[in-house]
């Protein structure tokens, strides 16, 4: 498009002159195309406009000015800027940047303002200046529960595969990929840095490499429930980690997490996994019956007409024969966790 605009050798088709030092360039989309997509197009129609062809736009706009009903196209337009001859007359930029209530037009960026650089810097490292101070909790067995968190994120990412095959029947597919992504930065995260035995600062350290590789809704709603639970823990009186300590503190994040997300038991969420293991793990101590729980109330959600989710408008009849994917990746993180140790 562009070596037809400017084409000096083309005289048929190359029929515009760039005889002015300033130049406007408009990107204009023709009704079908995503805010998303023209950002993309107008930054390659700048960049190739700057490197083929020598011109700096002085303005840029970029919008639905003109369609062609909901056409998935876009056109270019170059202006030259030049002196109108209009004595008193304002100048086009002045035109061009003047306010307006148009609700089709789209204010012009300066190229102050785009070729502007980012002064910004990263001094140090983003997880050492959210450091975490010490707290009075202590895991006591530290390389138990290191190995026992190896193995429930181990067992999150075999199960990929069927938290998948779920997810792509009831729907977007992305799921099980999504949860493996999560587990595996994890891992390598606990390779880097093993847990140091301070229940606080320890699952702190995992916040921010949940909340930068795992996506969609899951992944928002384990960085809150987690970002809950480190306050919740340091909210413990000190000593160790007994189970019932972890329930208290994980009822407690179930209760902040239900500020943020109406979901609950039954609506065939991932929640339905979460809360019979807090509610199971405070009753008896016992990961292991807690993980069953887990187990059986996310196998439970197969056939369970959903209330929140994708599920709700793409699942079709899919979830009369799969679990909720969510609800049955966090069973199989829990079921993991207990491994065979029985407690």
């Amino acid at each position: 498009m562009l070596a037809q605009l400017l084409d000096a050798d083309d005289p048929d088709r190359g029929f515009l002159r760039v005889d002015s030092k300033q130049v406007v360039l408009l990107v204009n989309n023709l009704g079908g195309v995503s805010v998303l997509e023209m950002g993309g197009i107008t930054a390659e129609v700048v960049a190739q406009l700057r490197h083929r062809h020598g011109i700096r736009p002085v303005r840029v706009l970029s919008g639905t000015f003109m369609t062609s009903l909901n056409g998935p196209g876009f056109s270019v337009s170059l202006l030259n800027v030049v002196d109108t001859g209009i004595q008193g007359a304002p100048g086009m930029l002045e035109l061009l940047d003047a306010p307006s209530e148009v609700t089709g037009w789209s204010a012009p960026i300066s190229a102050a303002a785009w070729d502007s650089p980012s002064t910004a810097t990263r001094e140090d490292d983003a997880v050492a200046a959210q450091a975490v101070q010490p707290s009075d909790l202590k895991i006591e067995d530290v390389a138990g529960a290191q190995s026992a968190l190896k193995r429930a994120l181990e067992n999150v990412v075999a199960a990929e595969p069927e938290i998948t095959r779920y997810d792509t029947a009831v729907g977007d597919g992305d799921c099980g990929i999504g949860l493996k992504r999560g587990a595996q930065a994890i891992l390598r995260h606990l390779e880097e840095k093993p847990l140091t035995g301070d229940a606080v600062v320890d699952v702190a350290s995992i916040v921010p490499v949940v909340e930068n590789t795992m996506d969609g809704t899951s992944g928002a709603l384990y960085a809150i429930f987690l970002n809950a639970l480190v306050h919740a823990l340091r909210a413990s009186s000190s000593g160790t980690t007994s189970p019932q300590v972890w329930a208290s503190a994980l009822q407690r994040s179930c209760d902040a997490l239900g500020k943020y997300t109406p979901a609950r038991p039954g609506d065939r969420t991932l929640v339905d996994a979460l809360y019979p293991f807090v509610e199971v793990l405070g009753r008896t101590g016992s990961v292991n019956e807690a993980a069953q729980a887990a187990k059986k109330a996310a196998d439970e959600t197969k056939g369970m007409q959903a209330s929140l989710g994708r599920t709700v408008y793409v699942g079709g009849s899919g979830y009369e024969q799969v679990p909720d994917p969510g609800a049955w990746g966090l069973a199989c993180f829990f079921t993991g966790l207990a491994g065979s140790a029985g407690q």
